[in-house]
């Protein structure tokens, strides 16, 4: 190992650990309290501690084999995930970051890469939690946990962000919406098909333990989520100041939007409809945020506070699909089909400068005369 740190720039190492550590607290202490404080009284403690047990659990199994599965080297000729193995020699910390299969290069340090790439997996199994609540034993989401990084947050992981295959087509998924909000928010609807309903009195009477302590939790998510989509440069560059900026706008037009539509539709606003409009505005940025111009991100708030609306209060509660599989705080709608929709405007919003600034060679959206973005977006939602 060389003592050279040439490559060291203090300020993107910084920025870097800043941003992971925001996102590490939407997690701990942001989805704890807001699970505690939005389920029944009953369920708060059990639900708060499969948050943190998650947290904890995925970073064990990061360090030891699941990072190198997601980010290293391609395992054979499979495109779609990296070779297994542990990061956790001071050889493997202090060199210069690199993604081996992308070929993409950051000047901090591989210590500091892979605690970022830890905190969004760990937020990915924290979120498909919340369709599994009220319900679903202990024991069982220890067994889930592990597998479920292994098996599939790694497989996307690695073939958008890591080199895989999708990346080589071009699919822009600039901080998750694709690896991270879709891939939860289906995980989230099977598993809950497959663990079954809460008892029905459960279902019927679902009033919040601490509408506050969910505000609280709400309030750490929004914020925290500059971290999410600003460290994604893997620089404190402008185009990071572009999507926190970006992430901000999309949210509060969406918590407008939802808000707006409950005072019209149910003839009062909701604080809990108001804080899922919060969510599905910060997943539909995710994937779009350092690409697209401030008044995209407006319309795609507009989008994301009333597509998911329609989904979760119409179709959730009037087809079969929706009403039989209980997903207990809508990850499906908040997650899946934000998630879907912020991919397939990323592919018609995003910009030739933004995808420059972030290191894309992809020459925009389908405002920029691409409209072949717009099929590669759609085509892998």
């Amino acid at each position: 190992m060389s003592n050279n740190f040439s490559w060291l720039d203090t300020g993107d190492n910084a920025w870097q650990l800043t941003a992971a550590s925001l996102v590490g607290l939407q997690s701990i202490p942001g989805l704890v309290v807001m699970y505690a404080g939005i389920v029944k009284r009953k369920w708060a403690i059990n639900s708060a501690f499969m948050a943190f047990y998650a947290f904890a659990a995925v970073l064990i199994c990061w360090v030891t084999w699941a990072y190198n599965m997601g980010f290293g080297k391609q395992w054979g000729k499979a495109p779609f995930i990296g070779t297994p193995g542990p990061v956790l020699t001071m050889d493997d910390e202090l060199i210069q970051a690199l993604l081996p299969t992308s070929g993409v290069t950051a000047n901090f340090p591989m210590s500091t890469m892979v605690y970022f790439q830890f905190v969004f997996a760990a937020i990915t199994l924290v979120i498909m939690a919340g369709a599994f609540l009220g319900r679903m034993s202990f024991l069982a989401w220890m067994i889930f946990v592990p597998l479920w990084l292994t098996f599939s947050y790694t497989v996307g992981a690695f073939s958008l962000w890591g080199g895989g295959f999708l990346a080589q087509r071009g699919v822009i998924d600039y901080s998750g919406g694709y690896v991270i909000h879709v891939s939860s928010g289906t995980a989230g609807f099977v598993g809950a098909y497959w663990i079954g309903p809460r008892l029905a009195w459960d279902r019927e009477d679902f009033r919040p333990n601490n509408v506050l302590l969910a505000l609280v939790g709400a309030g750490i998510l929004w914020i925290g989520w500059n971290g999410f989509n600003g460290g994604d440069p893997y620089a404190a560059s402008a185009d990071a100041g572009a999507a926190v900026l970006n992430t901000n706008i999309c949210t509060a037009m969406s918590v407008l939007t939802w808000t707006i539509l409950d005072l019209i539709f149910f003839k009062k606003p909701a604080v809990i409809g108001a804080v899922q409009g919060m969510i599905t505005g910060l997943v539909a940025i995710t994937p779009a945020a350092g690409v697209i111009a401030g008044w995209a991100a407006i319309v795609m708030g507009v989008l994301s506070g009333s597509i998911p609306w329609f989904s979760m209060n119409v179709m959730g509660k009037k087809y079969w699909l929706w009403t039989y599989v209980d997903d207990t705080l809508g990850v499906y709608h908040t997650h899946l089909v934000a998630g879907t929709m912020g991919g397939m405007m990323t592919g018609v919003f995003a910009t030739t400068e933004g995808c420059a600034a972030f290191g894309l060679t992809t020459p925009g959206g389908a405002i920029d005369g691409n409209w072949a973005q717009v099929f590669v977006s759609f085509s892998h939602c």
